[in-house]
């Protein structure tokens, strides 16, 4: 949740994740060459310096071997072995301090929830979240969600994907760094399975625009509202989404499912 002013491994391998068979051929995102798998020069986000506190650090080493999920190319996470149960799995973009990730788990105990974030305090303030609230549907990848839709996501497995508050990267020149763009939006549709949901929430009324043009041209992808969709009531209002909504503020939510 690298946004506009939000604040966005043990050794055990805890991946749940199975190889594929010889010959098999690994996902890629649409349009990326056959044996290139991270062709992309530009990323949607920087890494940033932030400081991961003691009470994180805490969280990373006593429940990082439950809860961190290594990245590895190629090996497809297998859900069910990860979560030791067959359920609705949502990968979330991006989640920043964890918070709204932590309270959608806690919403919804009966979906399994796969976090991305690259920044370490982030991932340390998930864990000690998960710790504090007792979570058991919450797992993490420290590391770039556009690798881990390409290599470790099968196609048409997820039943959602969750993106709130992405970096808007207000300047002009800066725009090409934006996620949300058409070969992300395909890679994420192919991922998804059938009525499965993409849902974006971005407080830059420009990027919103955007999100929308884009959204609304893949052609796997169907609108659920006219336009922008009311706040779905399991994604919670942050400190900082509240603080700005008192200011007068805008916030869209996006909501597309596959066809």
């Amino acid at each position: 949740m690298s946004g506009s002013g939000q604040q966005p491994q043990g050794s055990e391998d805890v991946s749940g994740a199975g190889r594929p068979q010889d010959g098999a051929q690994v996902p890629v995102a649409a349009g990326v060459p056959a044996g290139v798998p991270h062709p992309r020069s530009v990323r949607s986000y920087v890494m940033r310096a932030g400081r991961t506190t003691e009470g994180q650090a805490r969280a990373i080493e006593t429940l990082g071997p439950r809860f961190l999920v290594p990245y590895d190319p190629g090996r497809l996470l297998d859900p069910v072995a990860l979560f030791g149960r067959s359920a609705p799995t949502i990968l979330e973009i991006g989640f920043g301090m964890g918070e709204a990730t932590a309270e959608i788990a806690a919403r919804r105990p009966e979906d399994d929830f796969i976090g991305c974030e690259v920044h370490e305090p982030g991932v340390g303030a998930l864990l000690k979240r998960i710790g504090e609230r007792g979570l058991s549907n919450v797992r993490i990848i420290r590391h770039d969600a556009v690798e881990v839709l390409e290599q470790m996501v099968a196609p048409g497995s997820l039943a959602g994907v969750h993106i709130f508050f992405p970096d808007p990267w207000h300047k002009k020149r800066h725009h090409k760094r934006r996620l949300i763009q058409p070969p992300f939006v395909a890679l994420v549709a192919s991922r998804l399975a059938p009525g499965g949901y993409i849902h974006c929430a971005t407080d830059w009324r420009p990027y919103a625009e955007q999100m929308l043009d884009v959204l609304s041209a893949e052609p796997l992808l169907e609108n659920t509202a006219e336009g922008y969709a009311p706040r779905p009531q399991y994604r919670p209002l942050t400190k900082f989404e509240n603080r700005g909504l008192k200011l007068g503020h805008g916030v869209w939510d996006l909501v597309f499912r596959k066809r």
